[in-house]
């Protein structure tokens, strides 16, 4: 199947053209009709499978055939600042030829930013991208009015949930009309999801594209560590592997900071992510990942959720997280759009039972390497069996040098 199959409005037919989009990946090839009849969608899929493309796409396609003008038809809710600018960025690119524009409205920032954001607003924009706590600051202010949205967007209502925007949600939702096509995304469909779904959406479809599982291009491996080994270890595979584009995560901002610190030590070019930072700092990291000007980047969570950037090749998680939900997400940010990469997890003996539910959530073993000689005596898991072909990558590393990630740290 191939995306001139939909019969999209033949501006947006050259914004797909110019993107790249050949052939529909499985969640938009399912969702997309849907979305096109005009009825409620809940669609669980996980990160990194062309979920937002599923969902702009025939929205975009309506709005332009419908030709009312410029007015805010269509409101996108996102749980991060930094999902809600790319998929502002997407619109902006799939959107080029049909003359349709957008906004990103985002917490943070100081108070130039608020303004330009109210004047944005009222430039009468046909699609609003927003967090659920700036939205209600300009819907509070009177600057903005949602009376004419046809087509609401829950984007990762999952993380949105966790992050405790379902008051906001309610509030936002209670200010546009009950007539309107409703979309829900979710890379998890827990109970509380169910119950959100249920009482803002009419007689959904539903697609679920095989959720809480790994993509198949990622090689999953761990290293059993004690604590004073992580820093070491991490030191070593950067230098030692072949790794052009690595994410790094942590549980806590405390953590990202001082990892930053000891890797900047060891003259490895990398940079933390968190909320510390300026609005601007935060994007000038991203960018420069993007750009591969920066080959390491470090945070929490909140990371795995915000960031999406193509030929990521290696995840280190410097701790295990305690949500295996949340390891399915941070491996996910590797091995995007069918390609391979590498996650790597460092486990103590105080996360092994972590480890545990994490290989119950994806049915196997994680195969287990053995720690560098250098570093020590890993530690022994009384109730672990070490895995077939723990010892294959031991010897990879010394033959291989990555210069790039070395030299003077990134600023910050």
């Amino acid at each position: 199947m191939t995306f001139q199959e939909f019969n999209f409005n033949e501006h947006l037919n050259e914004g797909i053209l110019s993107m790249g989009y050949n052939t529909p990946t499985p969640i938009q090839e399912m969702a997309i009709p849907i979305v096109l009849e005009g009825k409620d969608l809940i669609a669980c899929a996980q990160t990194g499978t062309g979920k937002t493309a599923s969902y702009l796409l025939p929205v975009l396609h309506k709005i332009a055939e419908a030709g009312e003008g410029h007015k805010i038809t269509a409101l996108i809710l996102a749980p991060t600042r930094e999902l809600a600018q790319q998929i502002d960025q997407q619109v902006e690119g799939l959107a080029y030829f049909t003359g349709l524009s957008s906004i990103a409205v985002y917490g943070g920032g100081d108070g130039i930013v608020y303004e330009q954001q109210r004047r944005g607003i009222q430039n009468k924009v046909d699609i609003l991208i927003a967090t659920p706590g700036r939205l209600i600051a300009h819907l509070t202010s009177g600057v903005l009015k949602l009376d004419h949205i046809k087509y609401l967007i829950l984007d990762e209502a999952d993380r949105m949930l966790d992050m405790g925007f379902m008051g906001d949600i309610m509030r936002i939702i209670r200010d546009i009309p009950v007539q309107r096509q409703t979309l829900l995304f979710s890379a998890t469909m827990p109970g509380p999801i169910r119950k959100l779904a249920n009482s803002i959406l009419r007689n959904p479809e539903q697609v679920n594209l095989a959720t809480s599982q790994p993509a198949e291009g990622i090689n999953q491996q761990l290293y059993k560590v004690h604590n004073e080994q992580k820093s070491k270890l991490v030191t070593f595979l950067l230098k030692n592997g072949n790794y052009t584009s690595t994410i790094i995560f942590a549980n806590t901002k405390d953590e990202v900071k001082r990892l930053n610190r000891e890797l900047r030590a060891a003259h490895i070019k990398v940079s933390a992510f968190h909320s510390d930072f300026e609005q601007n700092e935060r994007e000038k990291i991203l960018l420069d990942f993007k750009n591969r000007d920066l080959p390491v980047i470090i945070g929490t969570d909140a990371l795995s959720r915000g960031i999406d950037v193509e030929g990521i090749d290696l995840v280190i998680n410097y701790d295990v997280p305690s949500d295996p939900e949340d390891y399915i997400h941070r491996i996910g940010r590797t091995a995007r759009a069918e390609t391979t990469g590498t996650a790597i997890t460092l486990v103590n003996e105080r996360d092994n039972r972590k480890l545990k539910t994490i290989e119950q959530l994806i049915g196997k073993e994680i195969t287990e390497n053995i720690l560098p000689a250098e570093l020590g005596e890993a530690p022994v898991f009384r109730d672990r069996k070490p895995s077939d072909g723990r010892n294959r990558n031991r010897n990879n590393f010394k033959k291989r040098k990555n210069p790039g990630n070395k030299g003077s740290a990134a600023s910050a």
